[in-house]
């Protein structure tokens, strides 16, 4: 319980960071950013597979290019769904999604892993 916390956490500071980061990217308040991470995990967890498996042969022929274009759709999807979470367009959830990226990578170093919960 408590590694999830810790990821719903990092994932909402990421999202506050990737808004400072991105134009066109925005976020109203640290609530909007708690509920814009609990769907965009409902959405990963959901729609985007579906998404990837439609898109499978476009992905193929582009060596795995368009999942580019699958995870700004994703996030578009997010922002769209979230009250308080803006995204201006196509191009903001394109360089938010590979902010969003470097940003929870980065972030999710610092955390400790379930093992070393356990």
């Amino acid at each position: 319980m408590l590694q999830f916390l810790l990821t719903w956490l990092a994932t909402a500071v990421s999202l506050i960071i990737t808004a400072f980061v991105v134009p066109g990217f925005t976020i109203v308040s640290f609530s909007s950013a708690l509920v814009g991470a609990a769907v965009l995990g409902l959405v990963n967890a959901i729609i985007k597979p579906i998404l990837i498996l439609f898109t499978l042969p476009l992905t193929i022929l582009t060596l795995g290019l368009f999942l580019l274009v699958v995870n700004a759709i994703a996030l578009g999807l997010v922002g769209y769904l979230t009250p308080g979470l803006a995204v201006a367009g196509f191009f903001p959830a394109l360089f938010g999604s590979i902010v969003l990226t470097l940003v929870s990578s980065l972030i999710y170093q610092f955390f400790p892993t379930s093992e070393s919960l356990n």
